[in-house]
């Protein structure tokens, strides 16, 4: 019963643990993605506060000039989205006639394949039969048209009566799902707009937060959370600012590379293909999708080499070359706990959690590995 009873805790810890980050989820998502947004800006207010600036200052100057950063990019990106959208019934046409063309191989090889399999006489058999039974269905439509010519007209049939209850219940399931897209927009909304000042007040309360949370451990313990705080704070800037300099990097080089081809676009395609090449497993094929949309405009067979051959070798240099040395020196993750880490954060958060899967688990790595109880499950997350 005592063994019981001990291993029941846990299990119901953890389930609280789970079902607060599930029905959290707007909430953590958002105090993580201000956590790492603080990181990437916090070596820019140290530069600031070595030239004399107090934290509370250069905080603000960083804040702002990181908003102002956002509109110039969101500025160009809506100068892109906008031409986009004046050509997308030219992209529509192009899509179509693509899958028409796809849809006619299709089913020439399907004839290829059934005249290849299936013998001369059976094919023979099978069109003498398919001949009868159309002849068979005019005649008997025939009949049916000289019957209803020789019988007395009869008065057209009144229309069935729609249930009211029916129109009522579609309308109520449209307006459900309208108010709860719109509720989720809002709710999504709501959370960005903390985001600001959630890095605002995180930068600038920076010194006074870690020494407030040291406060809650006393002799030995200090020292462990102290080095625990630290460990977590490398390596979650290890991965932002490695990634977020890695993704800009290869933006830089997509476009480029886009450029010289002649794409449409080429800046939105390259800052999406670069940042999308950065996600876990399936970056290949995302970097892969925005310019080879942008490539159905001028629809030429070299552009679409180009874009294919152009992204593979900027995702492998990325991933063998670049992003060791960058990012994995200080995130030793496994490649089963990865895939496993992956699988439950994109259930918790969907796609959030997918992105944010590999800084969690890093930094509970972290934690682990400066705890001396949690060392084995350190090591076995470890690489």
């Amino acid at each position: 019963m005592r063994e019981a009873g001990r291993l029941s805790l846990p299990v119901l810890a953890c389930g609280v643990i789970v079902a607060l980050l599930y029905f959290g989820r707007a909430f953590f998502i958002t105090s993580i993605v201000a956590i790492m947004i603080a990181f990437i800006l916090e070596p820019l207010v140290a530069l600031l506060i070595r030239i004399r600036l107090p934290r509370s200052m250069a905080s603000f100057v960083v804040c702002a000039l990181a908003l102002v950063v956002l509109w110039v990019l969101g500025m160009g990106a809506y100068s892109q989205l906008s031409t986009l959208y004046d050509q997308l019934p030219k992209y529509g046409e192009q899509i179509a006639d693509l899958v028409d063309g796809i849809q006619q191989r299709l089913d020439h090889a399907e004839q290829q394949t059934y005249r290849m399999l299936m013998p001369a006489r059976q094919r023979q058999e099978e069109e003498r039969a398919k001949a009868a039974q159309q002849a068979a269905e005019q005649a008997r439509a025939a009949g049916r048209n000289r019957r209803r010519a020789t019988s007395a007209p009869q008065p057209p049939p009144e229309p069935p009566a729609i249930p009211e209850v029916r129109i009522h219940q579609e309308q109520s399931a449209i307006g459900s799902f309208i108010y709860s897209g719109l509720s989720s927009f809002y709710q999504v909304l709501l959370m960005a707009s903390f985001v600001p000042f959630l890095v605002y007040f995180m930068l600038s309360w920076r010194d006074h937060i870690n020494r407030s949370f040291l406060q809650f451990f006393h002799g030995e313990d200090r020292v462990v959370a102290a080095r625990s705080l630290a460990g977590v704070a490398d390596i979650v800037r290890a991965f932002v600012v490695g990634n977020f300099l890695l993704g800009l990097f290869l933006t830089a080089l997509s476009s480029a590379i886009f450029a010289w081809l002649r794409l449409p676009f080429a800046l939105l395609a390259g800052a999406l293909s670069g940042f999308l090449s950065l996600v876990p497993y399936v970056g290949l094929p995302l970097a892969m999708a925005p310019p080879l949309f942008a490539a159905l405009g001028p629809n030429q067979l070299k552009i679409y080499l180009g874009v294919v051959l152009s992204v593979a070798l900027l995702h492998l240099l990325a991933l063998n070359v670049l992003y060791p040395k960058i990012v994995g020196a200080r995130v030793h993750l496994n490649p089963l706990v990865v895939t496993f880490s992956l699988m439950l954060w994109g259930f918790l958060w969907d796609a959030p959690g997918l992105l944010l899967a590999i800084p969690l688990t890093a930094a509970l790595k972290a934690v682990c590995d400066n705890i001396k109880d949690l060392r084995p499950f350190g090591k076995f997350l470890g690489d």
